[in-house]
């Protein structure tokens, strides 16, 4: 046998294929060039759209008992520029004006919030510890006050409030309207918006029932800032939303600590720093 026969051979169907590799991607890249090429030019009727987010807003807040599941990423760069996705799961459960139950699992936490109405409880799964404090107020007071006060804001917190369209549409400076978008098997409408800190997308179901499929939202500050997207599945309202007495039973007997030591929420770890220091 001529190993260096061989071995030519083996080169030139290796480059072959190769060739043929790079002109089918070039092929499917193709449309997908056009069409970014030609999306600045698509410009949104901001009047419709402002009235489709409005209808959305006011669907989810006409909702008093919602619950579904979701599938989350936040994504980081590494002071290296290499993209990290950082995956989980969770629930949600709800009853307005005053009642939710928050669950998230991934790969450095596993917990669950819960609040009644004038206690609030967070439990660690992973260590089984949970931490407790009084309040009193509705499920948008708690989410400002978890946000803003204890730096531990709720998985898709800004769909969740009462009032979606006055947390999101204010301060946007350019609308998009990329038509149809399919999350699910279920067709969605497909908006892109811009204010001075982010960009953020939503897609939105079509028909009586418009309420969010999928979220994404990107810092824009700062170079390789980080993103985050929500993708949104078994939505449910009314009776046919998940039964929850929204009470904390401690079934497995998890250890109380100190208000303070509150469990994170959010998907960043603890080993990862953001900033200069990450």
């Amino acid at each position: 046998m001529n190993v260096g026969v061989a071995s030519k051979k083996g080169k030139n169907k290796v480059n072959k294929l190769l060739k043929i590799g790079v002109s089918c991607i070039s092929v499917a890249v193709l449309p997908l060039v056009v069409l970014l090429g030609t999306l600045t030019e698509v410009k949104a009727d901001e009047a419709d759209a402002k009235k489709m987010m409005k209808a959305m807003s006011d669907y989810m807040a006409a909702q008093k008992a919602i619950s579904f599941a979701y599938d989350s990423v936040f994504e980081v760069v590494t002071k290296e520029h290499q993209t990290i996705g950082l995956a989980s799961s969770g629930t949600i459960n709800m009853r307005r004006p005053d009642k939710i139950r928050a669950t998230r699992s991934g790969g450095f936490a596993n917990v669950e919030m819960l609040f009644d109405g004038k206690m609030l409880t967070m439990l660690g799964k992973n260590a089984n510890v949970f931490a407790q404090m009084d309040f009193t107020g509705s499920i948008d007071q708690l989410i400002d006050e978890l946000k803003n006060k204890h730096d531990r804001p709720l998985p898709a917190a800004d769909l969740l409030m009462t009032d979606v369209y006055g947390q999101l549409m204010p301060d946007v400076t350019d609308t998009k309207d990329l038509g149809s978008g399919v999350i699910g098997g279920i067709e969605c409408d497909h908006f892109a918006f811009r204010n001075k800190e982010v960009d953020w997308q939503i897609w939105i179901a079509q028909g009586a029932n418009p309420y969010p499929m999928r979220y994404v939202i990107k810092s824009v500050k700062v170079a390789d800032g980080p993103s985050y997207s929500i993708q949104i599945r078994d939505f449910k309202t009314g009776d046919q939303a998940a039964s929850d007495d929204f009470g904390f039973p401690n079934t497995t007997k998890a250890k109380k600590i100190d208000s303070k030591d509150i469990p994170e929420l959010d998907e960043m770890p603890k080993h990862f720093k953001m900033g200069d220091a990450k």
